[in-house]
């Protein structure tokens, strides 16, 4: 457990600075001890985008270019969303993208130099959810996009079954004022994990982004 001014840091939330607008919230992000994340990563990989953003999208965590970059759905993954989200009629420029999780979590093979993702567990999602909260409360989004399980999971609850209410307008639980819609689809790297389905879940996936546009519209 890593320290923050004399006191343990029992995830990102003494890492959070009140009254900050998304520059100096970036900045303290950068500085995040929140879990043990940080220890392997390169940098915090913080979202992006402007405040007066309709709509944000949160994945999972960076990936191993957002790693390297230090910006969200700069890979392959983000290759696909931003097709996706041309396909359904959404300006990405006026969107926000985040993730969950804040650092890239890896395990690289013994016999191996390229890291290999391995999923956030939900303590680290809870730790890091402090910033992903501050995000949505200075945005103040119509819409949220929850890009796979574990990004659904950190919004609308470790109960939440992406299976089951893929595509569904919902309402975000949590502080009041936060107030939006929330819809739940597939991370944009599991079209690229869909092998010969991968056209399919490519169509799941603009789907459920046309129920977005409707809201936005």
């Amino acid at each position: 457990m890593t320290t923050h001014g004399g006191r343990q840091a029992l995830g990102a939330g003494p890492y959070v600075p009140d009254g900050a607008d998304l520059p100096a919230l970036r900045r303290a992000a950068a500085d995040c001890r929140g879990c043990p994340l940080y220890r392997d990563a390169t940098q915090t990989v913080f979202g992006s985008g402007e405040a007066s953003a309709r709509l944000v999208l949160v994945g999972e965590q960076p990936g191993d270019q957002e790693d390297r970059q230090g910006r969200p759905f700069v890979g392959p993954a983000g290759k696909v969303l931003t097709r996706a989200l041309e396909a359904a009629g959404i300006d990405q420029a006026e969107s926000y993208v985040t993730n969950a999780v804040k650092h890239f979590k890896f395990v690289v093979p013994e016999r191996g130099k390229r890291r290999i993702h391995k999923p956030p567990s939900l303590s680290e999602v809870s730790a890091c959810k402090p910033w992903l909260l501050a995000e949505l409360e200075l945005i103040g989004p119509e819409v949220v996009v929850a890009l796979g399980a574990t990004a659904a999971k950190s919004l609308l609850g470790s109960s939440f079954r992406l299976t089951r209410h893929r595509g569904e307008v919902l309402t975000l639980p949590g502080p009041d004022d936060i107030t939006a819609n929330v819809v739940a689809t597939i991370h944009p790297s599991a079209v690229l994990r869909a092998g010969e389905n991968r056209e399919a879940a490519y169509e799941d996936l603009v789907a459920d982004l046309r129920v977005v546009a409707r809201l936005l519209a």
